[in-house]
């Protein structure tokens, strides 16, 4: 089924069962449908047991549904039946539904065990998964499952359990790994020695191939290396490592002749090549028999079922001092990297393939006939060819969780293909031939070698190669089962093309011309524009300013850019008149605030580039246990001539398409918002609150100041209240000494003021910055004043996602803003109803730069590039009237703060609620929106033309 379909068969099932379900009477069909319509799955009765017997303290129970093939265990209750409340059972228990469920599964016999628990009132589903720790239910409501149907994949997907087990054993692997690694490097007489280490690395590195290769068979001898290994002890284990890596080196011809003779276990060893064993200089420390026993103990864990995506990021973290330090083991999810490699090119080559089988001609009678065997054959050789033709490039390879699972995809699609043929023939010849083609020749025909990638870290290369032979090892086995034939895995005759080098100085046609290429994938470095270092800033002015043709056009134009855009930058030179696809990770902010002008000006305007597709930013989860919060979007491109003509944009399970999408990752005009220090003629100005630049100590709170006017009461008029962005939206109180225009024979009467200026001008004198420094000259002052003499309406700096709206708010001028807030003098009603409207809100979340997961108001990019409306009298008045409603509702409710107000329960303060609403209806009125048909994204595009109009007057 396509996409469309699956959307369409989930409306349909929605459109069955709302407000439908009892137990006893549907839960049979309701399951069937669901197997039926939305998994597409032939005679679903086939595949699903109901009212399965389970004997519980000698009664016999039975289970509702349970699925075989993927151990779903399924509970379902009647509609409106909560799904977390307890239910009095006979015997006079009270269980919840996915409790009563585990009852059941504690019962089965172990071979039958749930995978899965379901619980379902015909409205919800909730998922369980039994391999957490702590199963927590991941819910779905039938009237999402449009944009959620790929969540009960699991129901007939064995893949998806698959996938589970086997990041947990490569993670389990990575556990073992480190226990090597820690036991070995405390044999080395000068560990810390880089030599060492690189040393130690590829030893690991060997070892850990060694484990694979005899658990998977490619030794051609079971538990052949720890055959070998157990016949030595301490003494002279060192020795014989030495001696198998020689050998694993040698071609056969090339060994010792009588080596059969004398070591029989050591001969049996096949030749390795590919690299891996051929640097003789690798350093062996000497063995402990706790060494020794750990090394013989890896051999009995499950090495062949590992992940080589997941473990070679596994590996390298557990390893790589720098990631050991740093918290622990992170990568790059097999799900993550789908997300960049599917929309890419394998959906397309899924949907190819799946049009290749289902190929048939139609007679002139308008009957089916299927199509001859040899164009089939012709058409399926065509396509195998292809696969074997694309050429993908990781520029930041890592270990090569991206290049890898490429290469697993692209096999596994190659082996349906080989299967197809198979099958194919035996169909067309009713089995009465002997598969010649398939059985004289290597059916395979892609290779690693067609797998390209940079990585700077020499490791890291070392770790990437070893994974794509094991991915390469594990793809083989799949393909011998399918054409029941032996393929030889050794020697190692494919390449791994993976270099180390700096790609943001390294020319990549120097590793694969780009002629040649396909595809560009993977996940650059997240450092943020303000955490690179010199060096990174160093390559960043040369790719942006110095290697762009036109230095003076983009002077200071990398200053504020993530390092990842260095990448795209690179990439689009690279690109530039192929037909080459790219797609990179990359840090959110790359399409937020002040980086998207001199970023995607240059690449859509400049170099060419168009998005082809995209993800909304969505929080980046790693496992490293010390990670910082990132959120990240997913950005495919191409040159302009090559683009796609329908463009895709994902937002967590739903994909909708457009025309074209903005670089602020919409479906919208490509129209780039640019920075204005000023405000348009006829709006009112804006601008930073107060900059103490004190150390402090010129900021009291509340107890502070009570405890101080105690002793000197009169001082009492130089302490005002003091607002920044926390103060106004969660309500707490500080305050300043403001001696702005206070004479100093007044301040040296106090002993608190006289004490508390020296020390700001200690501060200032001993901060780094000479700017900070010329302010010890007035010690008296805030740094920068911005105070009005008016009443100011103030807008914090920063503000949760969260929440709909930012509270803004207004203020007697003698309270003292701080520089968390920015200041407008004189706002009126009217300009508090248009900046607090949704419209203003859509603008800023679409313009605006981000604090975390909050946004990160500007007075250069919101404020001073935003487009007012022209009202009418009429228009004007009213949103004046709707703006006071909002200030009257806060006012009814000032026992609790903004924060509580416009917090997740902002439904209850329904007055508020109603007062926004009619506020956003007489704002859209202003600009002549449509109230009822008029989306987020409409609404921004069209601020977008009106923001252009205003740039041309």
């Amino acid at each position: 089924m396509t996409v469309s379909e699956k959307r369409e068969a989930a409306r349909q099932f929605f459109q069955k069962w709302v407000n439908k379900g009892k137990e006893d009477e549907d839960d049979r069909s309701y399951w069937i449908d669901i197997l039926t319509r939305l998994m597409a799955v032939e005679n679903a009765t086939d595949h699903i047991e109901f009212q399965k017997k389970v004997i519980i303290d000698g009664n016999t129970k039975r289970i509702d549904a349970y699925i075989p093939e993927t151990k779903v265990l399924i509970e379902q209750k009647s509609l409106g039946v909560s799904l977390d409340k307890k239910i009095l059972q006979s015997g006079g228990i009270e269980l919840t539904p996915y409790e009563q469920a585990k009852r059941y599964n504690d019962n089965l016999p172990y071979t039958e065990k749930a995978r899965w628990i379901v619980t379902s009132n015909f409205a919800e589903i909730w998922i369980y998964d039994m391999d957490m720790r702590v199963p927590e239910p991941t819910k779905i409501n039938i009237s999402d499952l449009q944009s959620k149907y790929d969540m009960l994949e699991f129901l007939v997907n064995q893949e998806t359990v698959k996938i589970s087990q086997e990041v947990q054993i490569s993670k389990d692997a990575g556990i073992i790994v480190g226990k090597l690694y820690d036991a070995f490097i405390k044999q080395y007489e000068t560990p810390d020695d880089p030599e060492t280490l690189k040393s130690l690395n590829k030893l690991c590195v060997r070892i850990v191939f060694c484990l694979y290769a005899e658990d998977a068979g490619i030794f051609g001898i079971k538990n052949l290396f720890h055959t070998y290994m157990e016949q030595f002890n301490a003494q002279t284990a060192r020795k014989a490592l030495r001696d198998l890596f020689r050998i694993l080196n040698q071609k056969e011809e090339e060994r010792d002749k009588y080596l059969k003779d004398d070591d029989p276990i050591l001969a049996s060893f096949p030749y390795v090549n590919g690299g891996l064993f051929e640097d003789e200089n690798v350093e062996i420390p000497p063995f402990t028999d706790e060494l020794l026993h750990l090394l013989l103990d890896s051999s009995n864990f499950e090495w062949q079922n590992i992940s080589p995506t997941i473990f070679g990021a596994v590996f390298e973290s557990t390893l790589n001092p720098e990631t050991r330090r740093s918290g622990g083991m992170h990568y790059t999810s097999i799900e993550n990297i789908h997300k960049v490699i599917d929309p890419l090119f394998l959906d397309d080559l899924k949907q190819e393939f799946e049009e290749l089988k289902n190929m048939q001609t139609r007679k002139k009678d308008g009957s089916i006939n299927p199509i001859p065997y040899a164009n089939k054959m012709k058409y399926l050789d065509a396509f195998q060819d292809k696969l074997a033709s694309l050429k993908f490039l990781d520029p930041a390879c890592g270990s090569g969780n991206f290049l890898t699972e490429t290469y697993l995809s692209i096999r596994r699609l190659e082996n349906a293909v080989i299967k197809e043929k198979y099958e194919y023939q035996k169909d067309a010849f009713a089995g009465q031939i002997s598969l010649t083609d398939l059985n004289t020749m290597n059916p395979i025909k892609v290779s690693i070698s067609h797998f390209y990638g940079i990585e700077i870290n020499d490791f890291a290369v070392t770790v990437a190669k070893a994974a794509l032979w094991i991915a390469e090892s594990q793809m083989l086995e799949e393909t011998k089962a399918i054409v029941h034939m032996n393929i030889s895995y050794l020697p190692l005759e494919t390449n791994a093309y993976i270099i180390e080098d700096n790609s943001l100085k390294l020319d990549w046609n120097d590793v694969v011309p780009n002629y040649e290429l396909n595809y560009i994938m993977g996940n650059p470095p997240f450092n943020g524009a303000r955490t690179m270092s010199k060096e990174q800033k160093a390559e960043m002015v040369n790719i942006v300013e110095t290697e762009s043709g036109d230095p003076k056009k983009y002077k200071n134009y990398s200053k504020n850019l993530d390092y990842v855009a260095a990448w795209y930058f690179v990439a689009a030179r690279y690109i530039k008149g192929t037909g080459i696809q790219a797609g990179f990770v990359s840090t959110s902010s790359i399409c937020q605030g002040e980086q998207v002008f001199p970023l995607w000006n240059t690449l859509i305007n400049d170099m060419n580039i168009l998005i082809n597709f995209a993800y909304k930013p969505f929080k980046w989860e790693s496992e490293s246990t010390k990670s910082a919060q990132v959120f990240v979007t997913i950005i495919g491109f191409s040159d302009k001539s090559f683009a796609l003509k329908e463009k895709r944009l994902f937002e967590g399970n739903d994909c909708k398409k457009g025309e074209n999408i903005s670089p602020y990752i919409m479906l919208a005009p490509t129209i780039i918002v640019k920075p204005h220090k000023d405000a348009p003629d006829g709006v009112l100005k804006i601008a930073f609150g107060n900059q103490p630049r004190d150390g402090g100590n010129l900021i009291l709170t509340e107890e502070e100041r009570d405890e101080i006017l105690k002793k000197e009461p009169s001082v009492s008029k130089y302490i005002l209240p003091y607002i920044g962005s926390l103060e106004l939206i969660k309500g707490t109180k500080r305050y300043c000494i403001w001696l702005n225009e206070v004479p100093p024979e007044e301040i040296v009467k106090s002993k608190f003021l006289t004490e508390r200026i020296n020390l700001v001008r200690e501060f200032r004198l001993s901060s780094k910055a000479k700017t900070t420094n010329q302010y010890a000259k007035v010690s008296h002052r805030f740094a920068q004043v911005a105070q009005p003499k008016n009443d100011f309406l103030a807008i914090p700096e920063v503000s949760t996602s969260k929440r709909r709206y930012i509270p803004m708010g207004f203020f007697h001028h003698d309270v003292i803003a701080s520089n968390k807030l920015f200041i407008v003098a004189n706002a009126s009603l009217y300009h508090f109803g248009i900046l607090e409207s949704n419209v203003h809100m859509a603008w800023m979340r679409a313009v605006a730069g981000r604090f975390g997961d909050g946004y990160n108001y500007s007075k250069e990019l919101v404020y001073n590039t935003f487009p007012w409306p022209t009202p009418t009298k009429e228009q004007k008045a009213r949103i004046e009237k709707t703006a006071l409603s909002i200030l009257e509702a806060r006012k009814r409710h000032s026992s609790v703060s903004l924060e509580v107000m416009y917090g997740e329960n902002m439904h209850l303060f329904t007055d508020l609620r109603d007062a926004h609403n009619a506020n956003n209806r007489a704002v859209m009125q202003a600009y002549g929106f449509s109230i009822k048909d008029m989306s987020e994204e409409d609404c921004v595009s069209e601020l977008m033309k009106l923001y252009q109009k205003m740039e041309q007057q």
